[in-house]
């Protein structure tokens, strides 16, 4: 990769990277599994790939994430580095060549989400006026994909778009979650709202004994838009203020560029 390519690039580096630390302060990963991939051209993405220094998603570093083509292959020298894409970098490839619509792909491991999905709970809008996004995400369905496998090829990952169809959200049963968006911001509220969606569900059976029920129609048809300034970028920036706050943010030398991508080869 060009070092000018490798300039214009780093802001985006460095926001998959923050993506996948806001994933782990939020619970919906634990260790070193899940990923987050960032389209950045018809047929390339940024990848948290996996490679002899990671120390897991909250820990994720720029020089973690690497360019990929929708094939997989590191277009940027990261393999030389011993960088790899990730066994189930088909959940990012194969959906981006499927849906001209996506920009941001996340697979996370949602605790909640794997105890919901082995329960067979119905993630309906259970709630209103408490999390708007979450209550439409959830009345437009919430698909599950039965298999609890690896999505580690182009079959098994056409599998799992089938049932996903057009929506932004797949639960995995007893795996996790895929979700999608037309923004970072916007794949990454889509795992937080699904994860919210089954914590809650979770405590309303621990609380009852049964199964959440959906709010009357008339009253989610009353629950207004609020806009994407406040459902996405305010909300995002949140995530991000409170990742800093309780000091999970990159540090200051790994936000920094490179030399040789502010200065030029010839620096």
């Amino acid at each position: 990769m060009g070092t000018r390519e490798r300039a214009e690039m780093w802001d985006e580096r460095v926001a998959v990277a923050r993506a996948c630390r806001v994933l782990a302060h939020r619970g919906v990963v634990e260790d070193v599994l899940g990923h987050v991939s960032l389209r950045v051209g018809g047929d390339r993405a940024l990848l948290r790939c996996r490679g002899p220094l990671e120390h897991g998603l909250r820990f994720t570093t720029p020089a973690d994430v690497r360019l990929v083509d929708l094939d997989g292959a590191i277009l940027d020298g990261g393999d030389g580095s011993g960088y790899t894409a990730p066994t189930e970098a088909p959940i990012h490839l194969v959906t981006m060549r499927r849906r001209a619509d996506v920009r941001a792909v996340v697979h996370a491991h949602p605790p909640a989400a794997v105890v919901a999905g082995l329960c067979d709970i119905d993630l309906v809008p259970m709630f209103g006026s408490y999390d708007i996004p979450a209550a439409r995400l959830a009345a437009g369905g919430i698909p599950v994909y039965g298999r609890s496998v690896l999505i580690r090829d182009q079959s098994t990952a056409d599998e799992m778009l089938a049932s996903m169809g057009d929506r932004p959200a797949c639960v995995l049963r007893g795996h996790g979650t895929v979700t999608v968006g037309s923004s970072l911001a916007e794949a990454m509220l889509h795992t937080l709202a699904v994860d919210r969606l089954c914590r809650i569900a979770l405590a309303v059976m621990q609380a009852s004994g049964r199964s959440p029920t959906a709010i009357a129609d008339a009253d989610l048809a009353e629950l207004p838009d609020l806009g994407a300034g406040l459902n996405t970028d305010s909300a995002w920036r949140f995530h991000l203020a409170a990742l800093a706050a309780d000091g999970w943010d990159l540090a200051p030398p790994d936000v920094e560029q490179p030399a040789e991508a502010r200065h030029g080869s010839g620096a």
